[in-house]
């Protein structure tokens, strides 16, 4: 499982790992009961887990800087049903750019649940590599082929339209 098809899914709880997509909405499967059900658009939203950024003091980072910050951390992990001041005392020593007047609480509880599905899962935290760049880089590489010339043709002006002319009936 890679890092690049989880997803957070608005008004439900936890992390999933899309599976498929349509245009009305994925089927995912959860992480934690490994149970697979669709997902509907009309009610939920997804939201991958790369594309999620964090407030900082800074530069805003994505959420994957926070994870690798929390993994090569010595403090020990809180449980996410803490009181708010440990939370926050946690990220203080674990990241201590992050902006705490823009990052709630709900927030901050949210990551340590996730990093622990993470772990939990053995699911390694990095971002994919940039399919931008590699496909700006295979377009310089392909010469494009010619366009075919366009010939000109003559075209008679159609006759002038009569407005407000009366109707002929059948």
């Amino acid at each position: 499982m890679d890092y690049n098809r989880l997803v957070s899914v608005t008004g439900l709880g936890g992390l999933y790992e899309l599976l498929s997509s349509k245009a009305d909405g994925g089927v995912v499967k959860s992480l934690e009961d490994k149970s697979t059900k669709f997902v509907s658009t009309r009610l939920h939203n997804f939201s991958h887990l790369e594309s999620i950024e964090v407030f900082t003091v800074k530069d805003n980072v994505n959420l994957v800087e926070v994870f690798t910050a929390m993994q090569t951390s010595t403090e020990k992990l809180p449980d996410a049903k803490a009181d708010n001041k440990a939370i926050k005392a946690y990220f203080e020593k674990v990241y201590p750019d992050m902006d705490f007047e823009r990052v709630y609480n709900s927030d901050m509880k949210k990551m340590i649940r996730w990093y622990d599905l993470l772990k939990t899962n053995n699911i390694e935290i990095k971002l994919s590599e940039n399919t931008e760049a590699d496909a700006v880089a295979h377009e310089v590489a392909t010469p494009k082929a010619k366009a075919p010339e366009t010939k000109q043709v003559n075209v008679k002006a159609a006759p002038p339209k009569k407005i407000n002319s009366p109707r002929k009936m059948a």
